[in-house]
C-alpha cells in the first residue's frame, strides 16, 4: 500500500503543475471584453455595433429604417449620392455620368423652354446617362455554369440543404450594371409582392406608375385564383409588363417622365428606394424554399456599391466585406469651412472605399457598448446614430475627470446642426392665438403670438433640455440646406435685435406692451378683467413634466397663464386631425435638402385639417401659399433663394410658429479613424473612413494592461495549500509508521 505522502504527491503534483501552466498562459490574456479574436485589432477592419435587432429589411424597395441604412446606402447605387463634405449638402451623381436637366412638355406634346412656368409644364423628361463598366458583386444569383445557362436556376428541392446564405453556394457570378436594372427596381415599387413604403410618393409623380400598379395587382389576383391550395405562387417576372414612365433607351441610357414640374424629384434619385435590382436576383430569390431557409433581398443584398454583405448572424453579427468588383471612387478635394484644418481633406482624390471590412456586432446595452468603446474595442459606437457623441460632449462638460479621460484617449468629439426642426405651433383656426376673423382681431391675436415668442426664451430650453446641442431658430429653414440665411440677415427681427452681430431676446417689457396692444393688459382680458389662459396639447401624457413647468413659467413672466392638456399619443393625433389643439410642439426631419422640404408645412393647401397634410398649424396666408408656388417650380439658385428669403420673413412676421432649434448629431470616434464628419443626410459614410489600425492596436494594449497581482495571488494560495496538504500527508505518514512499529513490538 502507497504512503499518504506519496499518493498526495502524485495527485497534487499535477494539479499544482496545470495551476502553474494555466497561470503562465495567463501572462498573455486576450481581452475579454473584445468583441473580435486577439490579433485581429491589427487588421483593416472598422468595428462598430448596432443596437436591439438586425436589420430587418436590406431590400431596397422596402428599407426605410434608419438602423439599415449604414448597409443599404454601402451596398447599393441609387444614381446620385450627396458630397461628404460639402454644406449646403450638394447633389453630384453617382452611378450616373452628371445630374440630368430635364426636358419639360406641355400637355400638346410640344417642348418647351428650360425657363418656362411651371404651371405650363405637363411632364419632366429625364434622360440620365449611366456609367459604363460598373459591376454587380459576386453572387450565386448571377453564377453562370459551363454550358452558359443560370447555375442556380431552377433549383431542386434537395439543392436548398443546409443553405442558409449566400456564401453557402460555391459558385457566384458578375456583369455589367445597365439601365434595365433601374428599370426593374422602379417597376418593383409597384409589385403587389413588395408593399413598398414609397409606393404611393412615387406614384404621384412617376407617370404610369400608379396604373401599373393596380395592372399588377390585378394579375397577380388572378394568378392567385388559379393556384392549388398551398401550392408556391410562380416568380412574377417584370419584364413582360411596363409602363410609359420608366424606360430604358438602350444599355446606358434610362429615362423617366415625371408628372408636371417638380425640381425636388432629383432628390429621390439620391435614395436606395430607386437603386438598381437585376432581375436575377428577383427570379433567384422566388425559388421555392428560399424564404422557408431566410434567402431574399432582405437578409442577402445584391449591388455594385463599395461593400457587399459577407457574413450574417441574425441578433449577432454582421460583416460587410469590400466588393472586388467595385471601380473605386475618388474622395472628395472640397468641403466647408474648417474641413481642411481638421483634417478632412488629406485623401483628396485617393480612390474609396479605405477600409476592407466593417464589423457590427450586437450590443443590447448602451453601458457595456460605452465600455468597450473606451476601451478601444469599438472604432465608433454606432454608424447610423449620433446621439453617443451628443452625450459625450455633454457627459464632458459637466464632469471634469470624464472630459479628461475622452483627451487623453484623443477621442474625436464632433457635431452638427441637422437638417430638421423642432417648433412650438399655434393653431391658426383657434379664435384667441390663430390668425382670427377680422383685420383688427389678426393684429392684435398677431402680436399676442408675438409677445409669447419673446417670453419664450428658447436659449434656455436648449440650454436646459437639449444640453446646448441644437441651434436656436430663427426661421424654419435649417442650416445646410440652400436658402438658409446665418446672421445677421437671417435674424428674426420681431423676437431679437442685433448687438455686435450676435442675437440679443427683445425684453419682457416690450412682450407686456405687445400684450397689453392685442387687449390683455397684464395678462387679464380688457373687456371682461378675466385671466388669459392658454392650453398646450402635449403627448404621452407628461403634464407634470420639468419641461411643462419650466412652460408654465415662460408664460407666467407676462402673466399668461398656461394649462397642460396630456393625452396619449393617439388621441392627439386626433385633436390635431381636427384642429381642436390650441399650442403643440411638432418635429420634421428632411427628406431630402431643399427648402420645400420645410417651406411646405406652412403651405395652406397642405393644412392638416381638412386635408390631412403637413401643415400642422393650420397656418394660411395667400401670398406666402403664392411665392411657395412660384418657389417648388424653380431650380436651385439665386432666384429661388430669394422667394425662400421672402417666404421665410412672411412667417416671422406672421409667428404661426415660435420657430424652436435645429438639433444637433454628434459623432463619437477614436482617435484612429479618419475622415470622420457627421451627417444624416449623407448615408453611404462607411467608405469615407479611414482605420489606422497600428494605432489602435497600440491604445488597446496600453489602456487594457494586465492585472498580475490576482494571478499571483491566486498561485501563492495554490502553492500554500499544497504545501499544507504536503505536511499534513507527512504527519499522517510518520503516525502510520509510529503505530505499525509499536504494533510490530508487542507480544
Amino acid at each position: 500500500m502507497l504512503a499518504a505522502a506519496t499518493v498526495l504527491r502524485r495527485r497534487v503534483v499535477p494539479v499544482v503543475l496545470l495551476l502553474l501552466t494555466f497561470f503562465l498562459a495567463a501572462c498573455t490574456p486576450a481581452p475579454v471584453n473584445s468583441p473580435y479574436a486577439q490579433g485581429d485589432e491589427a487588421d483593416n477592419v472598422l468595428y462598430t455595433a448596432f443596437a436591439q435587432r438586425s436589420p430587418k429589411y436590406l431590400d431596397p424597395a422596402n428599407s426605410y429604417s434608419t438602423d439599415e441604412t449604414p448597409f443599404t446606402y454601402s451596398i447599393y447605387e441609387p444614381l446620385y449620392s450627396y458630397d461628404y463634405l460639402a454644406r449646403p449638402y450638394r447633389l453630384i451623381p453617382r452611378t450616373a455620368v452628371s445630374i440630368a436637366t430635364p426636358a419639360y412638355f406641355d400637355q400638346n406634346g410640344g417642348q418647351l423652354p428650360e425657363d418656362a412656368p411651371g404651371d405650363q409644364v405637363a411632364v419632366s423628361v429625364y434622360d440620365i446617362q449611366i456609367k459604363p463598366g460598373i459591376k454587380f458583386q459576386p453572387h450565386p444569383a448571377l453564377a453562370i455554369d459551363a454550358s452558359g445557362k443560370p447555375a442556380y436556376w431552377p433549383l431542386a428541392a434537395n439543392e436548398l440543404e443546409n443553405k442558409f446564405g449566400v456564401d453557402d453556394f460555391s459558385q457566384t457570378g458578375t456583369r455589367e450594371l445597365n439601365a434595365n436594372d433601374y428599370v426593374y427596381a422602379f417597376r418593383r415599387l409597384a409589385s403587389p409582392r413588395i408593399a413598398s413604403p414609397i409606393y404611393g410618393v412615387m406614384a404621384e409623380h412617376i407617370v404610369g406608375l400608379r396604373e401599373y400598379g393596380e395592372q399588377l395587382k390585378n394579375q397577380d389576383q388572378a394568378e392567385r385564383s388559379t393556384l392549388a391550395p398551398g401550392a408556391v405562387r410562380p416568380w412574377l417576372d417584370l419584364r413582360t409588363t411596363g409602363f410609359d414612365g420608366v424606360q430604358a433607351l438602350g444599355s446606358h441610357t434610362l429615362r423617366i417622365k415625371v408628372k408636371g414640374k417638380y425640381p425636388q424629384f432629383k432628390y429621390w434619385l439620391a435614395m436606395t428606394f430607386t437603386a438598381p435590382v437585376p432581375w436575377e436576383a428577383d427570379r433567384f430569390y422566388q425559388q421555392a424554399g428560399m424564404a422557408e431557409h431566410n434567402l431574399s433581398l432582405n437578409t442577402w443584398p445584391l449591388g455594385t456599391g463599395p461593400y457587399m454583405l459577407s457574413e450574417s448572424i441574425p441578433n449577432r453579427r454582421h460583416v460587410l466585406s469590400r466588393n472586388p468588383n467595385f471601380r473605386g471612387e475618388p474622395y472628395p478635394c472640397e468641403g466647408e469651412a474648417g474641413d481642411a484644418q481638421a483634417g478632412l481633406l488629406h485623401d483628396c482624390g485617393k480612390l474609396t472605399p479605405f477600409v476592407d471590412k466593417v464589423v457590427f456586432t450586437l450590443e443590447k446595452e448602451s453601458v457595456p457598448l460605452m465600455g468597450k468603446f473606451l476601451q478601444g474595442y469599438y472604432d465608433i459606437p454606432q454608424v447610423d446614430r449620433g446621439d453617443y457623441g451628443v452625450a459625450m460632449r455633454v457627459a464632458a462638460g459637466d464632469s471634469a475627470e470624464k472630459a479628461s479621460l475622452y483627451k487623453d484617449h484623443g477621442i474625436q468629439l464632433r457635431s452638427s446642426t441637422e437638417a430638421q426642426v423642432s417648433y412650438l405651433g399655434f393653431n391658426w383656426r383657434d379664435p384667441i392665438v390663430g390668425q382670427g376673423d377680422t383685420p383688427e382681431q389678426q393684429e392684435k391675436n398677431r402680436k399676442l403670438r408675438q409677445a409669447i415668442g419673446i417670453a419664450f426664451n428658447w436659449e434656455q430650453y436648449v440650454s436646459i433640455f437639449q444640453n446646448d446641442e441644437a441651434q436656436v431658430a430663427y426661421g424654419p429653414v435649417p442650416p445646410g440646406i440652400p436658402g438658409y440665411q446665418a446672421l445677421p440677415e437671417g435674424l428674426n427681427r420681431q423676437i431679437y435685435t442685433l448687438d455686435s452681430g450676435r442675437a440679443v431676446r427683445r425684453p419682457i417689457e416690450h412682450a407686456r406692451q405687445l400684450l397689453k396692444d392685442a387687449g390683455y393688459p397684464d395678462g387679464r382680458d380688457a373687456m371682461t378683467g378675466r385671466p388669459l389662459i392658454l392650453h398646450f396639447d402635449s403627448a404621452g401624457g407628461m403634464g407634470s413634466s420639468a419641461m411643462l413647468d419650466w412652460m408654465r413659467r415662460q408664460l407666467a413672466s407676462i402673466n399668461i397663464q398656461l394649462e397642460i392638456r396630456a393625452t396619449d399619443y393617439n388621441r392627439f393625433q386626433d385633436k390635431m386631425r381636427s384642429g381642436s389643439a390650441q399650442m403643440f410642439m411638432w418635429g420634421w426631419v428632411a427628406d431630402y435638402p431643399d427648402a420645400e422640404n420645410f417651406l411646405f408645412l406652412l403651405y395652406g393647401p397642405n393644412a392638416k385639417v381638412g386635408t390631412g397634410g403637413e401643415n400642422a398649424s393650420n397656418y394660411q396666408n395667400p401670398e406666402f401659399d403664392r411665392l411657395f408656388e412660384q418657389m417648388r417650380f424653380l431650380d436651385d439658385g439665386p432666384q429661388k433663394e430669394a422667394l425662400v428669403h421672402k417666404m421665410v420673413a412672411i412667417v416671422q412676421h406672421d409667428a404661426p410658429w415660435l420657430f424652436g432649434y435645429f438639433p444637433k448629431s454628434g459623432g463619437a470616434y477614436q482617435a484612429w479613424v479618419g475622415n470622420a464628419k457627421p451627417t444624416q443626410m449623407v448615408r453611404n459614410t462607411l467608405q469615407f473612413y479611414r482605420i489606422d489600425p497600428i494605432l489602435r492596436a497600440k491604445k488597446i494594449k496600453e489602456w487594457n494592461p494586465p492585472y498580475w497581482w490576482p494571478l499571483w495571488l491566486l498561485a501563492a494560495f495554490c502553492l500554500a495549500g499544497a504545501g499544507l496538504a504536503w505536511r499534513t500527508a507527512k504527519r499522517k505518514d510518520r503516525a502510520t509508521a509510529l503505530a505499525h512499529h509499536d504494533s510490530a513490538r508487542r507480544p
